[in-house]
């Protein structure tokens, strides 16, 4: 059996299995707390997986808007948006990379190489987040997207890397490649996106630029049920707005990526960056007052 077929074939059985273990895991959850709360998510929630996934497939990414729209509305407690993130996306990113890994060519090993590298740091650095208390989840995520917001700046205004020709990579480029995603791996538990950080260091290896889609794609399609599975057993997310996510996500990955295909998108990311630079800094504000708060009241 080629290759390929037998990496999607692997995805969907990944994907199967791990909502078989979301669903088990939430409904005896639930049982042991007599938790009848329900479970549908609001037409809000829906319309935020949508939007952030329509993007996400065009290659923007959906976390960092996600965080943002999360916390403009006031949807999700802020240590709680790691989990919700994770969980949420994690059917819409599974379509996206079936499609992605099926149409667009990339050079097999380099692929699997830097999807392993990711689920690996993934399940490492979802094991410390999901146990993160809510300052430090904050604080992290504040850096994170400032982090992120840097990274689509250089992408958009051309000060990154010039893009490349290959499809794939070997030696030690292949190295540097699977050491940088096993970190992406684990900061994608925190909240920051693979996407451009993936982008950025497929040109920087000599790559195709379109080379990245499935290997972005596919790296978070693995690592994200793998991770989800530490925030699932810790109950560190919100049920709800995770399954508007996943709701709410499949439909856009479909129109984005078969109907629209593409669209002028760097208005919008300039308008996702200042977004995301202020939701960053908002995050890191709270956490200061917070602590502020905290100490006042210990010392009265």
């Amino acid at each position: 059996m080629d290759p390929k077929t037998l990496l999607l074939a692997g995805l969907i059985i990944i994907g199967l299995f791990y909502f078989t273990f979301w669903f088990t895991t939430l409904m005896r959850q639930r049982a042991e707390r007599k938790d009848h709360s329900p479970l549908t998510p609001t037409p809000l929630q829906v319309f935020i997986g949508f939007i952030t996934n329509f993007f996400d497939t065009l290659g923007i990414g959906s976390y960092a808007t996600s965080t943002s729209l999360f916390r403009f509305w006031k949807v999700v407690r802020d240590e709680k948006i790691p989990g919700t993130l994770n969980v949420g996306h994690a059917l819409p990113t599974i379509i996206q990379a079936l499609i992605y890994i099926t149409i667009v060519e990339v050079e097999f090993v380099t692929l699997i190489a830097i999807i392993g590298a990711a689920v690996v740091g993934a399940w490492l650095g979802a094991g410390v987040v999901a146990g993160l208390p809510r300052r430090q989840v904050q604080i992290g995520m504040g850096i994170a997207l400032i982090g992120a917001a840097t990274l689509m700046l250089l992408s958009l205004t051309g000060l990154g890397p010039a893009p490349g020709v290959a499809l794939g990579v070997t030696g030690v480029k292949l190295g540097v490649a699977v050491a940088i995603s096993m970190v992406l791996g684990a900061l994608m538990m925190l909240g920051i996106g693979y996407y451009a950080p993936c982008l950025i260091m497929i040109s920087l290896l000599g790559m195709n630029p379109t080379a990245a889609f499935p290997i972005m794609m596919g790296a978070c399609a693995f690592l994200i049920p793998v991770g989800s599975v530490q925030f699932i057993r810790k109950q560190s997310y919100d049920v709800r707005t995770a399954i508007g996510l996943m709701v709410g996500g499949p439909a856009a990955v479909l129109i984005a990526a078969f109907i629209v295909k593409s669209l002028p998108l760097d208005y919008v990311r300039w308008g996702v960056i200042v977004v995301v630079i202020y939701t960053a800094v908002s995050m890191l504000r709270t956490a200061a007052q917070e602590r502020a708060l905290r100490t006042a009241t210990q010392t009265t």
